[in-house]
């Protein structure tokens, strides 16, 4: 193992994240079967957006795509953030990611959601809500990250 510090690269830390967004989004989606953040019948934030953009409800199968849709394209690109932002200051990886999972959650499913009427504020937000929230971003951090490592080793 080298111990010559390599070079940064915001392009290669911007494709690898964006690789380690995709997985985290994919773990997040896993780890939300096994502890639900909604109860039955609660309408999902990106299916809430989708419907105020369209201005009408949408039928179930336009409902699912975009709630896949902006599930992915979110966690792609905020991993890609993520990766060009620890390239630059590699202290921003805190926790193996789970850090980042943490945050963005704070920042999306606590601050911009509700401001939005996307969401409650997390005051009226179920409890079971918000713990699968932050526990979920965080399997999304630490998997994001954890790719996003491989990946930029290999480039």
């Amino acid at each position: 193992m080298s111990t010559t510090p390599r070079k940064r690269s915001i392009s290669k830390g911007l494709l690898a994240g964006f690789l380690g967004g995709l997985a985290g989004a994919g773990a997040k989606m896993i780890a939300e079967q096994v502890f639900p953040p909604r109860t039955e019948g609660q309408t999902p934030p990106p299916v809430v957006l989708a419907e105020n953009v369209a201005g009408r409800r949408l039928p179930q199968e336009e409902r699912e795509l975009a709630l896949q849709g902006i599930h992915w394209i979110f966690g792609a690109l905020a991993g890609a953030a993520y990766g060009a932002l620890v390239e630059m200051e590699p202290s921003l990886g805190a926790w193996r990611g789970a850090a980042f999972g943490i945050t963005l959650n704070r920042i999306t499913h606590e601050s911009i959601l509700p401001r939005l009427g996307l969401t409650a504020p997390p005051g009226r937000q179920p409890t079971q809500e918000r713990i699968s929230e932050w526990v979920t971003h965080a399997v999304y951090g630490v998997t994001t990250d954890s790719v996003r490592r491989a990946v930029r080793r290999a480039l």
